[in-house]
């Protein structure tokens, strides 16, 4: 793995002013970000996301899924808090890309779940890669995280690659009637912590 920063520049937003900054990994041509807030220097944990991309949710506000809703929530925490980053990776479809999502979508327009779809395609249900993380965790100079998710492999992660994750911080957004049963299947079959519909987030 051979992720190396690239440069940083300032982004406003509606949540207020990032600085986003640019990684390239040499070995599969893939580019990602950092969006970070405040000073991330100290002993303090820092409020930290880790979000794949999702270019139907976040950029196309795609209601199949709540990762759309995630990323905004994620940038509003932060920019309550002062503090934190978003890394922001370039996984699309939980690692299968924006193609292969689209034919497991069809598959799951037939009645597949989100699951299934990705094993009829050959794939695995979950193909993401966090090991590019580390240098990017060491170029911040973050080593102790509050993780925003409903994901424990994401804490496994990050713990495996020596990163300090001190605590993991519900992240429950945007469930609707079209995203219900995608978020059924991601607490039954790859082990995302939700609260039981109706209770409180």
């Amino acid at each position: 793995m051979s992720v190396k920063y690239v440069e940083s520049s300032k982004l406003p937003t509606s949540w207020g002013m990032f600085e986003m900054h640019g990684f390239a990994d040499d070995s599969n041509d893939k580019e990602h970000v950092v969006l970070s807030m405040g000073d991330l220097s100290g002993d303090q944990p820092v409020l930290v996301r880790i979000h794949s991309e999702c270019l139907t949710g976040d950029a196309l506000f795609s209601l199949r899924c709540d990762c759309g809703a995630q990323l905004q929530a994620a940038m509003h925490r932060i920019a309550v808090e002062g503090r934190g980053a978003i890394f922001y990776l370039r996984q699309e479809g939980r690692g299968i890309g924006l193609i292969n999502k689209i034919r497991a979508y069809h598959l799951q327009d037939k009645g597949a779940d989100t699951v299934e779809a990705n094993e009829q395609l050959g794939f695995g249900a979950d193909m993401r890669d966090y090991s590019m993380l580390k240098a990017m965790f060491d170029k911040m100079g973050i080593d102790k995280v509050k993780l925003m998710t409903n994901n424990p492999r994401k804490m496994e992660a990050l713990r495996e690659l020596g990163i300090n994750a001190v605590e993991r911080l519900p992240h429950e957004t945007g469930r609707n009637p079209h995203n219900a049963h995608y978020l059924e299947t991601k607490r039954g079959k790859l082990g995302h912590l939700f609260q039981a519909e109706g209770e409180d987030t």
